[in-house]
């Protein structure tokens, strides 16, 4: 637990530093905060990866800091109660250091010049940033001195947003509160029990090579043959085609020996077996681990998807059995030490809430094993409760995406500020677009044509455009949506997405073929009005807790009922799950208007959704809208909506087969007011 007297700006230097950047910021007044010029950093805008369009960029993002989003909210500099950091930085390189002398000296090769780390998990010349970046926000926010940077430590930054924006934060019963990923600034596994809106850190395993996430990322890239930090989630998918049974399969009881299950609930990497914590790059593997998986994919030859790719020259790794079975052992492997973990933890406190955070909460399949594992007969045989069950809650950005606003809530919450109400959508991420910027990104593309389809901030007009969407998907259309704020964090939840018919069960080719140019084993995720998710899926009773809002991110996958996959088959997996999205019609109206007029149109309110990009980030801008619809091969149109509501229908109108021009979309749109008699705008 931090000890928050150090944090409390009344005491101590932080709060002399703080109390003179007040006196500092007022002393000229309000008029002395002005918006920096575009020439005032030395780092180019590009450095943020959702404006330039490319995934995990080296470049440090010090044009992260949005004036457009302080000037929407009223705040200026004198509000800015303190800057803070992700990460305790003191402690991680003290805990860097200490593991590289432990394993010298063939942990030398992280900071070789040949290693790649500068190019692949580290830059550096962060650290000469870091060092820098106090001096460079006072000049940002008009100050006289550098403004201070509170360094909070990385995994309590994770665990105080999860557990604040829960339904379990206000529990007056403890709430245990997992936090697992690669690496944290002191370890790579904390665990904590909160009470009272106050976390206490009951266990850190001190180790960053004992991390359940640096097992996934190493034997997911190094067999799966994706770069780290891409290829986590895609050999989640690909486990769906390899056997999942622990008696048969080929490779689970030899893997499984890469952990040491440790009575009281820890694990201990093998090091007899995993060497990628002294040398990831060039030898991952000790000779029994290769005797087990087989050579590691070099990195040289790894595919990028973070890339920006040329999708005429796209080469996929050739879909094995071998290469699926491996895949469910990893996964197999990978919840074992979960459920060792949370198993020793809920034992230890009886408690039965858990909040998952850190990256390897973003394996949803887990989250859903975790339910049907500590379910009413376990609680029963080992705590003695007949009532219960184990009720789980995932943010929808676990991962790194959520440490910055985690470190706010870190601050805040350690500071008596009380949690608020529980979060029910993702939908933060920057400003929504204006209707002059749609506008200026059409009329800048002399090869896209538009119509205008009203505003739908009015029902009756966001009525009919979603009828249009619903008529195009069940036609086999496929449709971008782009409106409103982005999502935060790695899925597109109907703000930033591609939609498309869930009936058609050639749907995942086209999209994965001719959309998406990935890989034809990944799956599509469902979004479903909150009727249909109870139709079609069986929605786990340890999700239920605020109308299942666990079920709002996509952070956790479900069993298909026995006739789901004979009606909706492109949206259920090899092995019988879903990663389903609840739409909500209070916090996002067009697409749950769009779900009730699909079950008009095909009977199902149900669609397909899966995140608005090809090789890179998901879509930020306008002009990434349009130049994602162009790139595409399958996309037939995309639907643009301005922060007033004010809604495009937009189409690429290039004849390159298999594009064709949007011919068949304006036939689409014919046949539609003919049957409709509607009017657009």
């Amino acid at each position: 637990m931090p000890d928050t007297r150090r944090r409390n700006p009344g005491n101590g230097e932080l709060g002399r530093g703080l109390r003179r950047r007040e006196k500092n910021a007022t002393a000229g007044g309000a008029g002395r905060f002005k918006k920096p010029a575009p020439d005032a950093w030395t780092a180019p805008p590009e450095a943020h990866e959702s404006l330039i369009g490319r995934k995990t960029v080296p470049e440090v993002p010090l044009t992260g800091l949005s004036f457009e989003q302080m000037d929407a909210l009223g705040i200026t500099p004198q509000q800015i109660h303190a800057c803070v950091a992700s990460w305790d930085y003191v402690a991680l390189a003290s805990q860097l250091i200490s593991s590289m002398v432990e394993e010298l000296p063939e942990s030398l090769s992280f900071i070789s010049p040949r290693s790649g780390v500068s190019t692949d998990l580290l830059d550096i010349s962060h650290i000469r940033h870091g060092f820098l970046a106090p001096g460079r926000l006072g000049k940002l926010f008009g100050l006289r001195n550098p403004m201070p940077v509170i360094g909070l430590r990385h995994h309590d930054n994770h665990a105080y947003f999860a557990h604040a924006s829960s339904p379990f934060a206000r529990s007056p019963e403890p709430v245990i509160v997992a936090v697992m990923d690669g690496i944290g600034d002191d370890g790579a596994i904390s665990l904590y029990v909160a009470r009272d809106r106050m976390l206490k850190l009951v266990r850190s395993n001190h180790s960053i090579a004992d991390s359940l996430g640096g097992f996934y990322s190493v034997i997911s890239s190094t067999q799966g043959g994706w770069t780290m930090l891409s290829s986590e989630g895609r050999y989640m998918g690909a486990a769906a085609w390899g056997n999942a049974d622990r008696l048969t399969n080929p490779y689970y009881s030899r893997l499984r020996q890469i952990f040491y299950f440790a009575a009281d609930g820890n694990i201990h990497v093998n090091g007899t077996l995993a060497n990628w914590h002294r040398n990831v790059w060039r030898r991952p593997y000790q000779d029994p681990l290769t005797d087990i998986l087989g050579q590691p994919v070099d990195r040289k030859a790894m595919w990028s998807p973070d890339a920006v790719l040329n999708v005429e020259d796209m080469q996929h790794a050739e879909v094995t059995q071998q290469r699926m079975d491996k895949a469910a052992a990893t996964q197999l492997v990978f919840e074992d030490a979960l459920f060792h973990i949370i198993g020793h933890l809920i034992r230890a406190t009886g408690s039965d809430k858990l909040v998952l955070a850190g990256g390897t909460a973003l394996n949803g399949v887990a989250n859903m094993r975790l339910l049907s594992h500590f379910n009413e007969g376990y609680y029963e045989r080992y705590l003695g409760r007949k009532d219960t069950r184990l009720h789980l809650w995932v943010p929808p950005m676990p991962g790194d995406a959520g440490v910055p606003v985690g470190a706010a809530y870190h601050f805040a919450c350690a500071n008596g500020v009380p949690s608020g109400e529980p979060l029910r959508h993702a939908f933060y991420c920057g400003l929504a677009p204006t209707t002059d910027a749609i506008v200026a990104a059409l009329d800048g593309s002399p090869d896209i044509a538009h119509i205008a389809l009203g505003n739908c901030a009015a029902a009756s007009r966001r009525n009919v455009a979603a009828d249009l969407m619903a008529f195009i998907i069940s036609k086999d259309g496929v449709i971008g949506l782009f409106q409103g704020v982005a999502e935060t964090g790695p899925r597109a939840l109907g703000h930033r997405s591609i939609l498309a018919n869930p009936c058609n069960p050639k749907t995942r080719d086209t999209l994965n073929r001719l959309v998406k140019y990935r890989e034809l084993v990944r799956p599509l995720a469902p979004m479903v009005t909150r009727e249909a998710a109870e139709r079609w899926f069986e929605l786990a009773p340890g999700a239920s807790d605020d109308d299942y809002n666990a079920y709002n991110y996509m952070v956790l996958t479900v069993l298909a009922r026995p006739e789901t996959l004979g009606t909706i088959p492109a949206v259920v997996h090899h092995d019988g799950t879903s990663r389903i999205q609840i739409v909500r019609e209070d916090t996002d109206p067009l697409t749950h208007a769009y779900l009730k007029a699909m079950g008009r149109r095909i009977g199902v309110e149900v669609s397909v959704n899966t995140s608005f990009n090809i090789g890179g980030p998901i879509v930020q801008t306008p002009q990434q809208a349009v130049d994602t619809l162009k790139r595409s091969k399958g996309m037939d149109a995309v639907v643009m909506v301005g922060a007033d509501g004010s809604a495009f229908l937009a189409w690429h109108t290039v004849s390159t087969p298999p594009k064709d021009g949007g011919q068949r979309l304006q036939a689409w749109l014919r046949k539609w007011r003919e049957e409709t008699g509607a009017q657009l705008a």
